[in-house]
């Protein structure tokens, strides 16, 4: 006998199968022939078909349910089909990948399920069973579209892009005169490919004690299962105002384990890790990809229309899309687009694997909208996968970090985030309160917007257990003795090595010892030194210094140092410095070594204010006394103004730095700046005092410095410095400006690589350096090359001075021979190759201007460098 609900349920899926895609956006416009399902079509002849046989013979009634979602974001797949082949039984999963259907028959062995822009998967149905509950994983396709000819109102894809284009202004949420919400980010790292039996088999010692990690193994993911390992959580209040534009964040809770650093927090929040798919360009690492709805997404992509459902009371179309051609930064891809308003429902997009990043195998982002008081879709949850490996160990074992944040009590355009914005007491971007790290475990109960599964939750304990295991944090300290250079015994840290030895023509062979205070000591207080010592001149050098930080933020700081040591630079621009073990490795041969002996006393107030805004007061006293062949006779003299074989002088300056909205990664001491989005401002006023502390010399400095990096997408980005200065007073070479030259085959960016050290010299002058990095370029055209992922740059520095007739006549043809700018500039123009086997870097550097000397010869006017570059 039938019964009447297996009746009903064929007649609602025959119903189903005849109308689905046959509504939305008039199909006779948009839809056409363009909608291919891959899905089974129930007909009325299966039908009949089924009722028979159910007539003639009664099965065993099974039972299915499960979720099906995608293996890299691990969102639901909305709609896809699950299906018994060969019975017409089946159903579509729902808008977050939910399915469940009843099979009154009991025949078939096979569960299909199917999904547009996915791999087909079947699973084995176990006989004799009648409850099933699958978990089910899907591999995305990188499908590639077939091309076709572009003919007004031809395709219907095509149409469709150009109203979700027109219409972004009014969908896309920054559009809004403000809003805000509660974020909740978490941040999980798991460990991949690596079995517990090859864990153990590692070469390296007590390997056997860290196995009990395996037992957080999660399996869910039948195909690549993997080990969480690390897990932060943040949640936090968000708040945006578009014109003035203006945002807030205040961190309410941070969980953090294993991380002491307390300045990572505000980068776990909402304010650096936004990404919305309505800009024409969205960041991955440190490179800008097209948005699939990008202005000019029709030139960059294919699009095809796929399918159409029902969800939020609308109608929403699957619109599957793919890179248009390869070696651009594009994603693959698909998104629902809500019909007749032409907003995201929802978007996947994948970076193709052949991608010009390095260290990753695999990048995944997806973003889920949601209505909000009916007139916008807003963004409720977004996620970003990225899957860690070495260089071309695809195969090897690896992380993956999984980036998962969602939105809650969103509000727009509401008069309460005014008042947040607008009260003159917050001035911090970013605000942690002081109690975010100590929360309980039943606030991130009831706070969290999501439960964290069994594995999750195990990570805690697992870390807490690591920390106590005297080999684990044997480890920890190695790898950063290794990075770092230095090496803590509790309240003190020796290093870095690399400094323990060098050499050179004055002092020989090279030792030195260093020794710096550890916050285990005094938190607000850093003592630092070194004594070195050379074989050759038997002498001693030293440095103490120290720092007082009065204030963390914002940072206001004292520091004092002396110094009594050979100085090898001549500028802040200089970074490659003789004193370490490979210093003679890269130094070009046949360039005379510049030395000096200083001594120097330095002190220095620092303060900075928000906004980006900081100023410094120094004084310095110096004492500079250099080695042949720099020249001392009948150039410097002494307070008196009598002949003498040193310059001493006092300097008192000031320095003014502005950086808007500049990073920094503090340390307990030092900090690390990420930058800022601009430019950078840099004024230093000096003073040199005649008369004190036996200085001989009264003078005034003033120099200027302008730098900036930005994105041109598609075109990679650029790195440039402006600079100048102007020295007043009849002075000797050490007070002048001595250009920064390059004696390494270790390319510098900041010093003039084919100038060599105490080369020119300037009493006023004006420079630009500028590169532009514009990725894999032509590489990305040529198929063997484009799997190495080398990319492309170009390099100018230009630099014009001028010495005065006084300064001429004190400095030059003095036994050595200084040359000045005021005839030609200095230039130097550059290309090559970088990201070579994803770490070296390749200069090819020619001298334009300006002349070489009679007794210089043709190398001097090309140069190759090498570098080491970590880049994404």
């Amino acid at each position: 006998m039938i019964k009447i609900e297996h009746f009903l349920l064929l007649i609602i899926l025959m119903i189903l199968g005849l109308n689905v895609g046959a509504q939305s956006l008039d199909t006779s416009k948009i839809l056409g022939d363009s909608i291919s399902f891959n899905q089974p079509r129930i007909t009325t002849q299966d039908s009949i078909s089924t009722i028979e046989i159910a007539v003639k013979k009664q099965g065993i009634e099974r039972s299915f349910n499960g979720v099906i979602k995608d293996i890299n974001t691990g969102e639901g797949i909305p709609f896809a089909t699950v299906f018994i082949p060969g019975t017409g039984l089946g159903t579509s999963a729902d808008i977050n990948g939910n399915f469940s259907f009843t099979d009154p028959h009991g025949h078939g062995d096979t569960l299909r399920i199917q999904a547009v822009g996915y791999t087909t998967q079947n699973k084995k149905l176990e006989k004799g069973k009648n409850e099933f509950s699958f978990y089910i994983e899907l591999l995305r396709t990188d499908n590639t579209l077939e091309e076709f000819v572009l003919r007004p109102g031809e395709d219907p894809a095509v149409v469709l892009m150009r109203q979700i284009i027109a219409h972004k202004p009014e969908n896309n949420p920054d559009r809004t005169q403000n809003y805000g919400y509660e974020i909740y980010n978490k941040l999980e790292v798991d460990l991949q490919r690596l079995s517990k039996e090859q864990f153990e088999k590692l070469p390296i010692p007590y390997m056997r004690k860290f196995s009990f990690i395996y037992k957080n193994m999660d399996s869910t993911s039948e195909k690549s299962p993997f080990l969480p390992f690390y897990l932060t959580e943040t949640l936090s209040d968000y708040y945006f105002q578009r014109s003035p534009k203006k945002t807030r964040e205040f961190i309410k809770a941070s969980q953090m384990k294993g991380v002491k650093n307390e300045s990572i927090t505000q980068f776990m929040g909402g304010m650096y890790q936004n990404i919305n798919s309505y800009n024409n360009f969205i960041p991955v690492f440190d490179k800008q990809f097209v948005s699939p709805i990008s202005n000019q997404g029709l030139f960059y992509y294919k699009y095809r229309i796929k399918d159409t459902q029902q969800a939020y009371g609308h109608d929403i179309i699957l619109v599957q899309f793919t890179p248009r051609r390869n070696g651009e930064n594009c994603f693959y891809g698909d998104f629902w687009v809500v019909d007749s308003i032409y907003a995201l429902q929802r978007i996947n997009m994948e970076v193709p694997k052949d991608a010009n990043i390095n260290w990753v195998n695999r990048v995944s982002l997806y973003q889920e909208f949601a209505p909000i008081k009916d007139t916008l879709w807003f963004c409720t949850k977004d996620k970003f996968i990225a899957d860690f490996v070495a260089p071309y160990g695809a195969k090897l074992p690896g992380f993956i970090g999984r980036k998962t944040t969602t939105y809650q009590n969103i509000l727009v355009n509401d008069t309460s985030v005014l008042r947040v914005l607008s009260n003159p007491k917050i001035k911090d971007d970013v605000t942690i309160a002081d109690s975010s790290k100590n929360k309980s475990e039943a606030f991130w109960t009831t706070a969290r917007h999501d439960t964290l599964n069994k594995n999750e939750r195990a990570i805690y304990h697992m870390i807490d257990t690591l920390e106590t295991l005297p080999f684990f944090i044997r480890y920890k300290n190695l790898i950063k003795f290794f990075t770092t250079g230095k090496k803590e015994f509790g309240p003190i840290e020796l290093g870095p090595y690399w400094n323990v030895y060098s050499s050179n023509p004055i002092e020989g062979r090279r030792f030195r010892f260093s020794m710096g205070t550890t916050a285990q000591l005094m938190k607000h207080v850093h003592l630092e030194g070194y004594l070195a010592y050379g074989t050759k001149d038997q002498e001693w050098k030293y440095k103490l210094s120290g720092l007082w930080l009065i204030k963390k933020h914002p940072r206001a700081s004292i520091r004092a140092s002396y110094v009594h040591d050979i100085d090898r630079s001549t500028s802040s621009y200089d970074q490659v410095s003789n004193d370490n073990i490979f210093s003679r490795i890269f130094r070009k041969p046949g360039i005379p070594w510049k030395m000096a002996m200083v001594d120097e006393l330095r002190a220095e107030w620092k303060h900075e204010y928000y906004g980006g805004f900081s100023h410094s007061f120094m004084a310095l006293h110096r004492v500079y006394d250099p080695y042949a062949p720099l020249p001392d006779v009948n150039i410097f003299h002494d307070d008196n103004g009598k002949p003498s074989d040193r310059v001493t002088s006092t300097e008192i300056a000031a320095k003014l730095r502005f950086a808007y909205k500049e990073k920094f990664l503090d340390g307990n001491f030092n900090r690390i700046s990420l930058g800022s989005k601009y430019p950078i401002l840099e004024m230093r006023i000096g003073l040199g005092l005649n008369g004190i502390w036996n200085s001989g010399y009264s003078y005034k400095k003033i120099s200027l410095t302008i730098s900036d990096k930005f994105k041109i997408a598609p075109l990679g980005e650029i790195q440039y410095d402006v600079f100048g200065g102007r020295i007043f007073g009849t002075l000797p070479y050490p007070l002048l400006e001595i250009h920064p030259g390059n004696e390494f085959f270790y390319f510098n960016k900041h010093s003039f690589n084919m100038m060599n050290r105490y080369e020119f010299v300037s009493d006023r002058y004006a420079g630009l350096n500028i590169e532009h990095n514009i990725g894999g370029g032509v590489f990305n055209y040529i198929p063997y090359l484009k799997k190495l992922k080398m990319r492309q740059f170009w390099t100018a520095k230009v630099l014009y001075g001028n010495i005065s007739e006084a300064n001429k006549l004190l400095n030059l043809n003095k036994g050595y021979t200084f040359r000045t700018l005021d005839k030609d500039p200095y230039i130097e123009l550059g290309t090559g190759v970088s990201n070579i086997l994803q770490l070296f870097r390749i200069d090819f550097v020619w001298r334009v201007s300006p002349n070489l000397l009679p007794n210089e010869g043709p190398d001097r006017y090309f140069g190759i460098f090498g570098s080491v570059q970590f880049n994404f």
